[in-house]
């Protein structure tokens, strides 16, 4: 019961784009195509749910013992970025048309500060490996669903007849800011 709770807070309730504002560029950026916003959620996932873990160990196992715990942040840089370059690596080998479609966005998840701020809040909120897997999948489940759902009205917003002022990034915003409001509904769930 407890890790129910922990994903659906992790994916409605604290929303790591609505509710928490990490992961903010991605967000705006990759939310143009449906299409597109589905491949950046499953690379955001996997880079997710691989650095939690693998800054998790790293810290508890190298920079705790070691004494030098305050290194987290630039060690889970690096690593975060290292897993980036795997999963570049890995899309252009099996996924081309993806690998081309995210085109600039894919490096970004390097500096995506979801990425790294879920790393950070599951050594602060002193969670095992296994909690910290599952926050960390349900974050980015919750940032994919942001995104595919801001994508979506994005596409329809195209056939909107919408001010010449407010086209772009305006309405962008204002959508982000709707579904920001939409999603605090759930506040009282968990």
């Amino acid at each position: 019961m407890e890790y129910i709770l922990l994903i659906i807070s992790a994916i409605l309730v604290n929303n790591v784009v609505l509710a928490q504002f990490l992961g903010v560029c991605p967000f705006l950026g990759v939310s143009n195509k449906v299409s597109t916003a589905i491949g950046m959620s499953g690379a955001v996932t996997f880079v997710m749910v691989l650095a939690t873990m693998a800054t998790y160990l790293i810290y508890t196992y190298i920079l705790l013992p070691l004494g030098i715990g305050f290194m987290q942040t630039i060690t889970f840089i690096l690593v975060i970025a290292a897993l980036v370059q795997m999963v570049e690596i890995i899309l252009k080998k099996i996924s081309q048309g993806l690998y081309q479609a995210l085109g600039i966005f894919l490096p970004l998840i390097t500096t995506n500060c979801a990425v790294l701020g879920v790393a950070i809040l599951v050594i602060q909120k002193e969670y095992n490996l296994i909690t910290g897997v599952i926050y960390g999948g349900a974050t980015a489940l919750g940032f994919g669903l942001a995104l595919i759902i801001l994508a979506g009205i994005r596409e329809q917003l195209e056939l909107a007849d919408i001010p010449k002022g407010m086209q772009g990034v305006p309405i962008s915003l204002i959508t982000a800011g709707i579904l920001a409001l939409a999603f605090m509904g759930f506040a009282g769930l968990v």
